[in-house]
């Protein structure tokens, strides 16, 4: 066996992906599955749809391409924005998209047009996240008249809005509750009800858990916390037991031990990516040199060493390196480390060729 490899546990996804489905839908949300986080692994989108989620989305629209291709009998939704250039291939892939500008709008409005179809769209409210959406309400009910009026091949189907990717605004239920208010004076003005009105992601987890989400949310758009509990910011203590965080399990090789001292020798400059570092003088002890770095896993401090005494210090493109001093285990060249994934290094490691993938 070639290292590194990723092992996909589908067992402990199905799981995940259940209590994930059973919590959103007791408590009145239908939650569609990110799969950007993973790639978009068959193997993985296959056992969340398999679960029950009805709507699939990704940011990517070769993710939303693949699950076409796999016929998938649910929605396909397109999280990011849709660019100008890319209008084309939207309408064809994608059953809904998330949306916040006019010009983006009369363009998929036309090619719906063309292409004899009609498509759902969802427009964006910035809740003070200050990424996508229109941040003004008044601004945000006037255009979503306009989509109900004035383009006949596109369908509004709701309200939504993102916290915590830019801006780390969490979720409360005080600004959810703005985007609530805003969904009732849509439906005011347009005479009807709204399908979707979209809460975020898995940052919203922990409000819907204490029973705070307001009452006019019924969808979020979660991926992480399938995969990995520890992606659940705020999430209280002792939450979610039965979620497990050990889906996806990174391995490494080793390729060197010893003792070395814990802070370099010289002086100091910038690491190989343009960075100052600082480094704690510890002494010597014992370490291991991994053969797999940045390039695979993105962010070394989103890793987490199975070995509860091993501690990741770095990592070069290439290369990490791990304090195995404390360890009663007695690791030698040819061993392997082996780790549980944050977002970060999933969105790394789960995108790279490099890596071999072991279906369990």
């Amino acid at each position: 066996m070639t290292y590194p490899t990723l092992e996909i546990h589908r067992d402990i996804i199905a799981r995940n992906a259940g209590i994930m489905l059973s919590l959103c839908r007791e408590r009145g949300i239908e939650p569609a599955a990110a799969v950007k986080g993973f790639n978009a692994i068959d193997e993985i989108t296959d056992v969340i749809v398999e679960t029950g989620f009805g709507t699939i989305a990704s940011s990517r629209l070769p993710h939303l391409e693949r699950a076409r291709r796999r016929g998938y009998p649910a929605r396909t939704m397109m999280l990011r924005l849709p660019m100008l250039s890319e209008i084309a291939s939207v309408i064809d892939l994608c059953d809904v998209s998330l949306n916040s500008e006019p010009e983006t709008l009369r363009a998929l409005d036309e090619e719906a047009a063309r292409r004899g179809r009609r498509h759902g769209v969802i427009l964006m409210r910035d809740l003070g996240d200050l990424r996508e959406g229109i941040i003004n309400p008044a601004d945000l009910i006037e255009l979503a008249c306009r989509v109900e009026r004035d383009f006949q091949n596109l369908d509004l189907m709701g309200l939504g809005a993102n916290l915590s990717c830019y801006g780390t605004i969490i979720p409360t239920c005080e600004n959810l509750s703005c985007l609530a208010s805003d969904a009732l004076e849509v439906e005011r003005m347009i005479g009807r009800k709204l399908e979707v009105v979209s809460g975020g992601g898995s940052t919203s987890i922990p409000l819907l858990l204490s029973g705070e989400m307001p009452s006019g949310v019924n969808q979020l758009r979660i991926g992480a916390c399938i995969m990995t509990r520890g992606e659940i910011p705020g999430l209280p203590e002792g939450a979610l037991p039965e979620l497990a965080d050990d889906t996806l399990i990174l391995n490494a090789e080793i390729i060197e031990t010893g003792e070395k001292p814990t802070h370099p020798i010289g002086v100091l400059g910038v690491g190989c990516f343009g960075n100052a570092k600082t480094f704690e003088d510890r002494g010597i002890r014992r370490r291991a040199l991994l053969a797999v770095g940045a390039f695979d896993v993105g962010n070394h401090e989103k890793l987490i060493p199975l070995d509860d005494d091993v501690k990741v210090l770095g990592c070069s493109s290439d290369h990490m390196i791990v304090d195995i001093h404390d360890s009663s285990r007695e690791y030698r060249v040819g061993d392997r480390v082996s780790f549980k994934l944050l977002y970060q290094s999933m969105l790394y490691a789960t995108a790279s060729p490099l890596i071999e993938r072991k279906i369990f």
